[in-house]
């Protein structure tokens, strides 16, 4: 719905971010509450007539969560809900995961199959369900949760494979290029880009260095693609092929080859290095790998 003072410039724009609120954490988990019917071929609980599954056994649920999700939020009974800052009293604000509430977005989304509502049970006060084997209501609910995403100004999508992504503005990696880097035929080159992109859009920043340090040894690798030559041939063929054979742009990517290799012996971009300049900002680490990844996006579309 787009509102009055949306259409007329009035609203102040959605603040765009990655740290989940009590208020947001309330949406998202009431979404996923609303599909609880739709897991509970996994928990399901009996009418006690016999009648068949009536929705989802809670105490299955809760108990399997724990180990599941080990770090979701849960009251003092135990069971997973909103956190709320009233059981805290003074105003103190809980204490919650908020990659754990991910990771519960991501299990219903796995887990949703359809169902059809079957006949009301007037004595027990519920309907009996016809439990399907399709999933067309992950539509749905993939629809909802990015809804909430959207409007909330949460930088996060959950995507038809059922996995969480964070969203990066301004960012050069696009589905082409991640499509082109599936391309390569080198394998180990492959698998690294598709390890680092992966990393990178992995929604905790404890991934951030990871994603820099595969890209970091895609690149290194991309030097050697060519094994027909040595290691200084190859990378001279790469630059030269990917400038056209013009010395201008030879010069300029040569430069930031050289650029990129400096960097990476400078800082600590491998996890095993102690001796090199630490990144402690996350924002550095996303620099770098849309950096490197921009060097190669450019260079892999020259390969031979």
């Amino acid at each position: 719905m787009n509102y009055y003072t949306e259409r007329h410039g009035l609203r102040k724009p959605i603040e765009r971010t990655y740290t989940i609120t009590l208020e947001m954490y309330s949406l998202l988990f009431s979404c996923c509450q609303k599909y609880y019917d739709n897991i509970a071929w996994l928990f399901p609980e009996e009418c006690r007539d016999g009648y068949g599954c009536c929705g989802v056994d809670y105490k299955q649920l809760n108990t399997t969560l724990k180990f599941e999700i080990p770090n979701l939020y849960r009251d003092s009974y135990e069971n997973i809900t909103v956190p709320e800052k009233s059981n805290y009293g003074c105003g103190k604000a809980p204490k919650y995961d908020q990659y754990s509430l991910l990771d519960f977005i991501e299990f219903i989304a796995q887990n949703v199959k359809d169902i059809k509502v079957g006949d009301f049970h007037s004595y027990f006060g519920h309907h009996h369900l016809n439990l399907l084997e399709t999933q067309k209501v992950f539509n749905s609910f993939c629809d909802e949760i990015n809804g909430i995403f959207e409007k909330t100004g949460l930088l996060y999508t959950l995507n038809t494979e059922k996995i969480i992504e964070r969203v990066v503005e301004n960012s050069p990696l696009s589905e082409e290029i991640e499509i082109k880097s599936q391309q390569i035929s080198e394998l180990g080159t492959r698998e690294l880009m598709k390890d680092a992109i992966a990393l990178y859009k992995t929604p905790n920043p404890a991934a951030r260095q990871d994603s820099v340090e595969k890209i970091w040894d895609a690149l290194e690798r991309l030097k050697t693609y060519y094994t027909n030559l040595d290691k200084r041939g190859s990378a001279n063929k790469v630059v030269n092929d990917m400038s056209n054979g013009q010395a201008e742009f030879i010069t300029i990517f040569d430069a930031e080859f050289r650029a990129l290799t400096d960097i990476g012996n400078s800082f600590r971009i491998r996890h095993h290095e102690t001796n090199k300049i630490d990144i402690t900002d996350n924002r550095h680490y996303d620099y770098f790998f849309n950096r490197c990844l921009s060097l190669i996006s450019l260079a892999i579309q020259y390969l031979q």
